[in-house]
């Protein structure tokens, strides 16, 4: 399971992944910030936040309200 988000300008991105450690009965998330980085540089994180399955879900839709839209992995 894993899903990205980009902002407007397609500048920062948010990565849905999930936590490989979490129980199948207690999902849990990993949301990545950050942006990539021109040429070969790794790309620059900003945070990484870990969440239930459920708060992930309501953070995906609130970033869509606002105008950030799917995108393809970017890193």
């Amino acid at each position: 399971m894993e899903a990205w988000l980009a902002d407007r300008e397609k500048y920062w991105i948010c990565h849905f992944h999930r936590d490989p450690k979490s129980w199948v009965k207690d999902v849990m998330v990993f949301v990545d910030h950050g942006r990539a980085m021109p040429g070969n540089e790794p790309a620059l994180l900003k945070s990484r936040r870990s969440m239930r399955y459920e708060d992930a879900v309501i953070l995906w839709k609130q970033l869509q309200t606002l105008g950030w839209t799917v995108s393809e992995a970017v890193w």
